[in-house]
């Protein structure tokens, strides 16, 4: 089992920014690798960004891309998605998510998903 908590989330006005965190417990964290999900009022959960487990290779979903960045830092067992230019269409709960272990390519669905944070509430007011 993988154990993730998300934090940072908050009320921001638009053209701000916002760092969210996920702190993993449990399995090896540098074996998995991380995404990022966010779910709007009335809207199934989509895709954001992911991470690979050797931190090489990075993905974003075209509304967020040259915005948003995703890092980790597995001394740390915690993956980060730092936001700028936060529009209103951004406020969502946002979710971190853990796929593997020992995933070789990303993958981008929320069913590739294995393990979920509980997910912190992003607004951004305009």
């Amino acid at each position: 089992q993988v154990q993730l908590v998300e934090s940072g989330g908050g009320l921001v006005q638009a053209g701000g920014s916002l760092r969210l965190s996920c702190a993993a417990s449990g399995r090896t964290f540098s074996n998995y690798n991380m995404g990022w999900f966010r779910q709007a009022p009335g809207k199934e959960r989509e895709f954001v960004a992911d991470i690979s487990l050797n931190i090489i290779s990075t993905y974003y979903a075209n509304s967020v891309k040259g915005r948003f960045t995703i890092s980790r830092d597995n001394a740390k067992n915690t993956v980060y998605l730092q936001m700028n230019n936060l529009r209103p269409e951004d406020t969502a709960v946002y979710y971190c998510a853990a796929d593997g272990p020992f995933r070789w390519s990303l993958r981008h669905l929320e069913a590739d998903y294995d393990y979920w944070g509980q997910g912190t509430q992003v607004t951004v007011s305009s």
